[in-house]
């Protein structure tokens, strides 16, 4: 079994809904088991104006799946929220990243892991830590450690986390 890290971000059609129905549609991936979600927090986008602010959580998730199906499987469940990408950062009914698998490193066109910019972002790092205090990034270390890092971007936790 893998332990995997995935982030989970919606700015579009009642984000708040669809970030609980993605949480639940993870516990159907094939051959995993959701163990922990973060509470739900809401952010500004980053790098972006003119859209509404995301809705965001982390969930750790037992998995026999390599990363590059458990990719695949996330892009399904995406693509069933009726996630499009129209353009870079585009705002989204669903965004699901794989952050962490079992602290492998993968760099290739279709996976990086970890995820490149995950210890840049608030929406990312306050959730990883509420559900994984000691969490460490391969090559980046503690991931709390990066919390003043990103202590400037905007970010609000709404409720506890879900059963």
């Amino acid at each position: 079994m893998r332990l995997a890290y995935v982030a989970l971000g919606a700015n579009l059609a009642d984000p708040v809904a669809q970030v609980r129905a993605a949480l639940e549609a993870l516990t159907r991936l094939p051959q995993s088991r959701l163990l922990r979600a973060s509470s739900l927090y809401s952010s500004a986008p980053v790098g972006i104006r003119g859209q509404p602010d995301f809705i965001n959580a982390v969930a750790a998730i037992e998995t026999m799946l390599t990363p590059q199906a458990m990719l695949a499987a996330l892009f399904e469940v995406e693509e069933q929220f009726g996630r499009r990408r129209d353009f870079h950062h585009a705002p989204r009914t669903l965004d699901l990243d794989l952050l962490l698998v079992d602290g492998q490193i993968i760099d290739s066109p279709q996976l990086q892991l970890p995820h490149p910019r995950m210890h840049l972002r608030a929406f990312v790092i306050a959730p990883l830590i509420e559900i994984s205090p000691q969490c460490r990034i391969p090559g980046r270390g503690h991931a709390a450690a990066w919390l003043p890092a990103v202590s400037m971007q905007a970010i609000e936790r709404l409720n506890s986390r879900e059963p």
